[in-house]
């Protein structure tokens, strides 16, 4: 099968697809939105729902076209992406349509990202986008579209432990699990959303691509935030807020002594090492907090990193969990869930204290502390304060 060829023989995917999307009657009559970034995972989510009979409508949104002024290939929102997905969406022989969100995009997502940095903190801007303009604005679009469901390229998984009630599970593929991102998901947003790559290794979508003919099979993974796709988002900081590129004092953390100058508190985050220039210590120093009111970065041994609690605050809850359920947390996207306990309820917003069983290190404010139950998402909110072991 070569890409030029008419899609005739999706079935070949061996799969059963309809089931993938869980449609509410025959698929002939269900109507499926899939949100479509150009990558190759949202191409095979689209070529899969076409599979199904339902009728499929791909849906993309232009945030912020780095792309263009680079000329940089796999930055997801880029010129190049939205091309993707409108020849892939011609290949499958679907309806697509372009949205253009840059103003919400740069008012929920970029300057929020900036903001945060300046005043000290590390933000996720990915998750801020699945709550703000992709799920939200997405979420909204299909169902005046009339849609059954909006289907999007997340390896998570969907699961209905009971009739009508879904919950959200971490990806079979432990590499390519995206649930950190996605703890904000409502319940109604969960009821509505369907995650059809949630169950299959990455090596599986690509070959799904390969049997469509897609013109991206191949296309590489984007790694970078898309907004920040050479990964130096302390240049778009600073050109959004100068000031917080300027020069201040590396302090000592112990002791208060003066270690020397940087070169603005937007290049550093806790539990950094590299990038001190600070060499001839007795001893590793790490960023332990930043003050951007004094513009300091703190710095001290590995053990001053230590973490016992965290409060959490804005915190989302998606579906019922029992007290006799063992949790774990998760405080960066790349970290090991790790046994915490809970103070108090989560969910509409309420702010918890999260206690780890063991010393957990390189904890930042602004990250997200997302809550499992075994493989099941119970929820998260964003790290305000961190609570240091006592020394």
């Amino acid at each position: 099968m070569t890409i030029t060829e008419p899609l005739e023989n999706a079935s070949t995917f061996g799969l059963d697809t309809a089931a993938l999307f869980d449609l509410p009657r025959e698929p002939s009559q269900c109507r499926i939105v899939v949100a479509m970034s150009g990558g190759v995972d949202s191409s095979v989510v689209a070529a899969l729902a076409a599979d199904t009979g339902a009728e499929v409508i791909g849906i993309t949104l232009q945030l912020y076209d780095y792309g263009a002024a680079t000329g940089r290939k796999g930055a997801c929102c880029a010129g190049d992406d939205i091309a993707d997905a409108r020849a892939v969406s011609d290949r499958l022989g679907i309806a697509h349509y372009v949205f253009d969100h840059e103003s919400a995009f740069r008012e929920d997502v970029v300057e929020q990202f900036a903001d945060e940095y300046l005043a000290g903190r590390t933000p996720v801007p990915c998750i801020r986008c699945n709550m703000g303009p992709k799920f939200t604005d997405l979420f909204r679009m299909a169902r005046e579209l009339g849609a059954d469901c909006l289907a999007t390229g997340h390896y998570v998984r969907r699961v209905e432990v009971e009739e009508n009630s879904p919950h959200l599970y971490r990806a079979v593929d432990p590499a390519r699990d995206q649930s950190y991102f996605l703890y904000a998901t409502t319940q109604e947003q969960l009821d509505y959303i369907r995650f059809p790559l949630g169950g299959l290794p990455k090596a599986k979508v690509r070959e799904l691509a390969e049997a469509a003919g897609l013109r991206n099979a191949a296309k590489p993974d984007s790694q970078d935030i898309c907004f920040v796709p050479d990964g130096n988002y302390a240049k778009i900081v600073t050109k959004m807020r100068p000031e917080g590129g300027v020069p201040g004092a590396i302090v000592h953390a112990a002791t208060g002594e003066h270690m020397g100058e940087h070169k603005g508190i937007v290049h550093y985050t806790v539990g950094q090492r590299k990038g001190l220039d600070i060499g001839g210590q007795p001893e590793p120093l790490y960023v332990i907090g930043l003050d951007a009111e004094e513009r300091e970065v703190r710095v001290g041994p590995k053990r001053m990193l230590a973490v016992e609690s965290v409060k959490v605050i804005e915190t989302n809850r998606i579906g019922e969990f029992s007290d006799s359920e063992e949790l774990t947390a998760k405080v960066r996207s790349l970290a090991k869930p790790v046994p915490i306990t809970l103070d108090g309820p989560i969910g509409d917003g309420k702010s918890v204290t999260l206690r780890f069983a063991e010393p957990e290190f390189g904890v930042a404010p602004g990250q997200a502390a997302v809550i499992y139950a075994g493989e099941r998402v119970i929820g998260g909110g964003w790290i305000d304060a961190t609570t240091s072991v006592p020394s």
